[in-house]
C-alpha cells in the first residue's frame, strides 16, 4: 500500500479515497469475522424486542394468569413496567462502565446479569420472585444495550458503519417475531402445554442470546476509541489494521482513522472541554446536542407507535376484531413488515441521508395516522367495517412510515453527534429518556384509551405535526462524515475541518478540492 502522503477530496466522505476499492465484506476475510463479531453485539436488540413482546403474550396465557392468581389493575402494571424501572436502575452506572472498563466487558456484565435474570424469572414460584426477576433483567439490559451499540459503531468497517448501528435498532421487531413463532411461541404455548412450562419455556428461552454473548463477547475486539482514551494507542492501532487493513499499520486508511481518533479527542479535552456531565450545559454545541437526543427519543416512543406495539390487540378489538388467532396474524404479519422496512432503510441512510430520512417519516407518519383516526372514528360512529378494515391498511403504511426512520437511525444519529468523551453519557441521556416514554406509553394510552376511544388518536395527530416542525428547524444533516467529523459538526464552524486537517497532515494525506491520488 501507498506510504507517501495521500490527496483527499475535501467535502466527500473522509475515508471514500484512502480505502482499498476491492476490500469488501464478501471477500475479504478480516471483514467476514468483523461483521461476524458484529453481529453477535447486535443480538441485544432482539432480546430487548423479545422480553416486550413476551411480556404481552404471557398476560394472555391462562396458565400464566392462573399462576399468578390472575394479576389486574396495579400489578399488572408493576408486571409490564417493571423491567423499564431496572433499566433506570442501572442507566447511573452504565456510562461509567463504558468508559471505565471498556465496551467489551460491560456487554459481558449485561449478558451474565440477563442469564441469572431469566433463570429466576423460569424458576419463579411467586409474584414477588417474578418481578425481581423481571427488574434484574431490565438492570442488566441497561449495560448490554448501553455498550452494544457504541461497540458496533467504532468497531465497523467505514462503509458499513451507519448501515450496521442502525440495523441494530431495526432488530428490534426481529425478536418480537420470534416470540410470535413455534417451537416456543405463544400459538403453540396455548395448545402443547396445559401446565406452567406454557409460560416458562418462552421465559428460559430469553436466555439464549444473552448465553451466547456471555461466552464469546469477550473475543470481541475491544473499540479502538476506548483504547486510545486509555493510553493503549499501539493496541488500537493493531486493531484497526488487523480488521481494516489486513494488519498493514501503514495503510493509507488506517493512518488516517488512527489520527482522526487522536486529533478529535485532543480537542474536546483542551479544546471543548467536553469531560463530564456539566460539559452538555458548558457549550452552545452540547446543549445542541441534548435537544436533538432527548428529541427523537421522546419521538420515537410517542409518535402514536405506542398504541399499536403494546395495546395492539385492545385496538383490534376495539374496531371489530375480536378473533384472537386472527389478532395473532395482523400482529406478526405487521412485525415482519415492520423489520422489512426498517431493514431496507438501514441500507440507504448513507445515500438518502438522516435529515430527509426523518422528515419523511414524520410527515408520512402524520398522514397515515391522521387516516387511522378518521377510520376508527368512522367504525365507532357508524359501524362502518369498511372503515374497520381502512384502519388496518393505514396502520401497516404508518409502520411502513415509522421505520423509515425512527427504528433505524435513533441509534445512529445519537451516538454519531457524539464526540467520544461524551459519547457513552449522552447515550444514558437518549436511553433514559427512552425509558420514561416508554413507562408513560404504559400508564398513559390505556387509560386514555378507555376513556376517548378514537378522540385519543387526534391528540397524537396534532402531536405529530409538531414533531414535523421540530425536525425540520432543529436536525443537522451528518451523511457522508466519519464519526470523529460528525460529532465536531456541532463545535462550531471550522472544527469539523480542524481535526480532518489535524489527522491529514498526521498520516499524510493531503486536503485539496480536486480528485484523490495515492503516492507511494
Amino acid at each position: 500500500m501507498a506510504q507517501g502522503p495521500v490527496e483527499r477530496v475535501k467535502g466527500a466522505n473522509a475515508y471514500t479515497d484512502l480505502m482499498d476499492p476491492r476490500r469488501r465484506w464478501y471477500n475479504n476475510k478480516r471483514l467476514i469475522v468483523l461483521n461476524g463479531w458484529i453481529v453477535l453485539l447486535l443480538v441485544t436488540a432482539c432480546t430487548s424486542g423479545y422480553d416486550g413482546s413476551m411480556m404481552n403474550g404471557l398476560q394472555s396465557l391462562p396458565q400464566w394468569e392462573s399462576y399468578f392468581k390472575f394479576p389486574t389493575k396495579g400489578k399488572l402494571g408493576l408486571l409490564s413496567s417493571i423491567q423499564n424501572i431496572g433499566a433506570l436502575a442501572g442507566y447511573p452506572f452504565a456510562p461509567y462502565l463504558c468508559d471505565g472498563i471498556g465496551r467489551r466487558p460491560t456487554v459481558f456484565i449485561g449478558a451474565l446479569l440477563m442469564v441469572i435474570a431469566t433463570a429466576i424469572q423460569t424458576a419463579s414460584q411467586s409474584v414477588g420472585m417474578f418481578v425481581g426477576a423481571r427488574f434484574l433483567i431490565g438492570f442488566g439490559l441497561t449495560f448490554a444495550a448501553s455498550a452494544a451499540p457504541m461497540l458496533v459503531a467504532e468497531l465497523s468497517y467505514p462503509t458499513y458503519r451507519a448501515p450496521l448501528t442502525s440495523t441494530y435498532n431495526s432488530l428490534w421487531h426481529f425478536g418480537q417475531i420470534v416470540f410470535a413463532l413455534p417451537p416456543h411461541g405463544q400459538p403453540l404455548a396455548r395448545s402443547r402445554y396445559k401446565n406452567t412450562w406454557a409460560w416458562r419455556l418462552p421465559s428460559a428461552l430469553q436466555a439464549v442470546p444473552s448465553l451466547v454473548q456471555l461466552l464469546m463477547v469477550l473475543f470481541v475486539p475491544e473499540s479502538p476509541r476506548f483504547l486510545v482514551s486509555k493510553g493503549k494507542e499501539a493496541q488500537a492501532l493493531n486493531i484497526l489494521a488487523y480488521y481494516h487493513a489486513d494488519g498493514d499499520e501503514n495503510d493509507p486508511l488506517v493512518r488516517y482513522e488512527f489520527e482522526e481518533i487522536k486529533a478529535a479527542m485532543k480537542f474536546d479535552r483542551t479544546v471543548a472541554a467536553n469531560i463530564g456531565w456539566r460539559s452538555f450545559l458548558a457549550s452552545r454545541g452540547n446543549l445542541k446536542r441534548v435537544r436533538i437526543i432527548i428529541a427523537i427519543a421522546f419521538f420515537s416512543q410517542c409518535s402514536g407507535n405506542g398504541l399499536a406495539s403494546y395495546y395492539l390487540n385492545k385496538v383490534l378489538s376495539d374496531i371489530g376484531i375480536t378473533k384472537p388467532t386472527t389478532q395473532l396474524l395482523i400482529n406478526g404479519v405487521l412485525s415482519i413488515w415492520s423489520l422489512f422496512c426498517a431493514l431496507v432503510a438501514s441500507t440507504v441512510v448513507e445515500r438518502v441521508g438522516r435529515r430527509i430520512l426523518f422528515l419523511s417519516s414524520a410527515c408520512l407518519m402524520t398522514i397515515f395516522f391522521t387516516m387511522q383516526t378518521v377510520c376508527f372514528a368512522r367504525f365507532t360512529i357508524s359501524g362502518d367495517t369498511n372503515a374497520a378494515r381502512g384502519m388496518i391498511a393505514f396502520l401497516a403504511m404508518y409502520n411502513m412510515a415509522y421505520n423509515l426512520a425512527f427504528s433505524p437511525l435513533v441509534v445512529t444519529y445519537t451516538l454519531e453527534i457524539l464526540p467520544y468523551n461524551i459519547r457513552a453519557k449522552g447515550f444514558n441521556i437518549f436511553n433514559i429518556t427512552m425509558s420514561l416514554a416508554l413507562i408513560f406509553n404504559q400508564y398513559v394510552n390505556p387509560i386514555a384509551l378507555a376513556a376517548l376511544v378514537w378522540k385519543y388518536y387526534v391528540v397524537y395527530c396534532v402531536w405529530l405535526v409538531c414533531e414535523c416542525i421540530f425536525l425540520y428547524l432543529y436536525l443537522v444533516e451528518t451523511k457522508n462524515y466519519t464519526l470523529e467529523e460528525t460529532a465536531a459538526i456541532f463545535d462550531g464552524e471550522g472544527v469539523t475541518e480542524k481535526i480532518a486537517d489535524s489527522a491529514a497532515t498526521q498520516a499524510g494525506v493531503v486536503m485539496k478540492d480536486g480528485g484523490a491520488d495515492f503516492h507511494g
